[in-house]
Parts: structure tokens; sequence; C-alpha cells
């Protein structure tokens, strides 16, 4: 075979495996069906998100496969273009809904709520889990990419925090995002809400400062976070009167619930060992939880696979490594059914605890007080 044909032969086979993630981009058709038709075509987006994805996830099982990590760039043409493609789609089909609904003569304003929270569900579920891939990628195209989907949701916030706070700290009291043991989620939702702007923006300004320059340098990404924030809400009023703008508040407050509801699932009670002096083990697999749920991966991009993303920042969706529960602590279910069990604190407790402890007794054995690392832990000096 010539490397021609080789070539032609891995693009292909690049093809294949991007096609099942393309799926995502149903879900914009039901948000803009749901605008134009109301009734019971608004439930359709929470459905899909919810439900059958769990369903096809009982029916096509686990997927422990994978890419070779060392797959070349140039056979993931289609993986790049499905998510750099999704920002563009989000913002039209955003566009469209402010135009339509608020106000729309055939909804009732019932309606018009139900049609933004499933917009919610879009733009949090699909649209931060896409943002989320290209944050990490080097590209200024990327960044610039997550930027505006974050902006859209007025969470810019999330990507100074994401990169330079939760990955460096997850594990750790000093993560904000890592879900104490025995921490309900309404409590984590709160505390999360508050405490990551402020550690969003200490960490830009101490990376500015060993740059030698003042938090306020033109340099410092907040300041694009609120020009980007600002023109998305001056739009939506402009378009759609006070109604579009509280609208459009929404559905961010939607995708917001439902991203730190993940967050809530992907760390529960699963900490670093602290070695003295503000100092912690690397992180590795062990320390995020697992999921190989098929279905649910192809929706949110392997987002499930998120100890192998921990443990290699870096490495682009398509190419994360399925863990055995021999290296990594495994969820019962995909994300859709532990997001909405962590609702229910009890429920959760009873579910998950008991997993929390086992992970403990075997990684780490010798420690007996566990006080540091719970939901009051004072964060250990730097």
């Amino acid at each position: 075979m010539s490397s021609l044909d080789t070539q032609e032969t891995a693009r292909r086979a690049g093809f294949l495996h991007a096609l099942p993630f393309w799926v995502v981009y149903l879900v914009p058709f039901l948000v803009l069906w749901a605008a134009l038709a109301g009734g019971w075509v608004i439930l359709l987006v929470p459905l899909v998100a919810w439900h059958v994805a769990t369903l096809l996830d009982a029916l096509l099982g686990r997927d422990r496969g994978g890419l070779d990590p060392e797959t070349a760039e140039a056979e993931l043409f289609w993986h790049t273009l499905c998510i750099r493609l999704w920002m563009p789609t989000q913002l039209a089909t955003m566009a469209a809904v402010i135009l339509i609904v608020p106000g729309a003569a055939h909804l009732t304003l019932l309606e018009q709520i139900g049609i933004f929270f499933g917009l919610g569900v879009m733009t949090g579920t699909f649209g931060i889990t896409i943002a989320h891939e290209l944050m990490h990628r080097p590209t200024r195209l990327d960044r610039w990419l997550a930027d505006l989907l974050m902006a859209l949701v007025f969470y810019s916030h999330f990507r100074s925090e994401h990169l330079l706070v939760h990955h460096r700290y997850v594990g750790t009291p000093r993560d904000a995002v890592t879900a104490r043991y025995n921490e309900g989620f309404h409590r984590f939702f709160a505390r999360v809400l508050l405490d990551t702007p402020g550690s969003a923006w200490a960490a830009e300004k101490a990376l500015l400062q060993r740059k030698d320059l003042p938090a306020w340098h033109n340099s410092n990404p907040f300041w694009r976070y609120a020009a980007l924030q600002a023109a998305v809400a001056l739009a939506a009023l402009l378009v759609a009167g006070w109604l579009g703008l509280a609208l459009v508040a929404f559905q961010a407050f939607v995708a917001v619930w439902q991203l730190e509801m993940v967050n809530y699932v992907e760390h529960y009670g699963l900490t670093r060992r602290h070695l003295g002096a503000g100092k912690y083990e690397p992180v590795k697999p062990h320390h995020s939880w697992n999921a190989t749920h098929r279905a649910t991966n192809w929706l949110l991009i392997n987002l499930q696979r998120h100890s192998d993303h921990h443990a290699k920042p870096a490495r682009p969706f398509p190419l994360l490594q399925a863990h055995t529960p021999q290296t990594a602590p495994e969820l019962p279910y995909g994300y859709p059914v532990m997001t909405l069990i962590s609702l229910i604190p009890p429920l959760w407790r009873r579910l998950m605890n008991p997993r929390v402890r086992a992970w403990r007794a075997a990684h780490y054995p010798d420690i007996s007080d566990w006080a540091p690392y719970s939901a009051h832990a004072t964060p250990a000096p730097r």
C-alpha cells in the first residue's frame, strides 16, 4: 500500500470515528423546533440530554476502546471541525430563539421560560463541554471560541478558574470545584458561585505579578470577559427588551447549573495527599471519577473520560483513554443519571459514600483522619 493510500485510509478511519460525536448537532434543531412550535416539543431537549442518552447507554453499553494517543493531528480533522463549528451554531441558535420567543403570540410566558430552559440545557450540557475542550487547546482561535461560548452564559471566569486553579489544586481544599465528602450539591453549588470568581481573579493577578505587571494590565483576560458578556447582554436587551435579557440570563443560570452538577460528580470525595508545606502529590487518574458509557461520551465528547483528562490535560478529546476500574474509580451510571441523583443528597450519599470509603481504603489505607479534607477544611498554606 502506498503512502497516499495509507493516509487516505487513516483519514477515512478518522472520519468514521468522529461521526458519532456530530450527533450533538441535532440539539440546536430541537431548540429551534421548540421555539417555533411550543407545546410538548419544549420537553425534547432535556429528554434527549438526560434520558435518551441514558437509554442508549443501556443499549450500547460501555466503550473501553479508543484511538492511539499518538494519533497524528491530521487524522483528527473531523473531530476538530466538530467542536470548532459549535460556537457559530450555538450563536445562531440563540439569536434565532431571542428573535422568535420573547413576547411571541403563539407562546405563553410559561412556554417561553421552558424554551429558554431547554436552551440553557443546550448551552450548558453541550456548549460549556465544548468550550472546556477548546480552552485546553493551544491555538488562539480555539481559546477565542471558548471565550465566546462562555460569554454566552455569563460565566467567562470559568476559563481562568479551570486552567489556573482547578487543574492545579484538584482534590485539595484549595479547589472550590472539588466536592467534599458528605457535601450536598446545593451547598456545593452556592459555594462555587461565591468562591470561583475571586479565585479566578487571584490566579490571573498572580500570573501577571510574576511578569511584573499590575492586575489592571490590559492583558488580564477579565477585561475581555467583561466586554464579551456586556456585548451579549446589550444585544439581548436591544433585540428583545428586558424580557429578552431576563430570559437570556435565565438560560445562563440553567447552563451554569448544568456545568456545576457535572463538576460535583467528577471529583466528589476524592482527594490528593497533602505532603506538607502547601504541596500535594501529583494528579493521577485515581483522583477523578471515570465513566465509559458509550452514548453519553458521544454527546459529551468524551468528557466522562475525566481521569485521563486530568492526567493528560492537553490530550484532545478523541485521544482520551478509558481507564480500568483498577486505575481510576468508576461511576455506576453515566453523567445524566449521576447529575440527577446529585439533586437528592440522601440518595447521592447512599450511592456514593460507600464508593468513596472503598476508594480511600484502596489508595490511602494509612490515612485515618480525613478531617483536613472535609467540606469545612482550611486550605493548607502555599
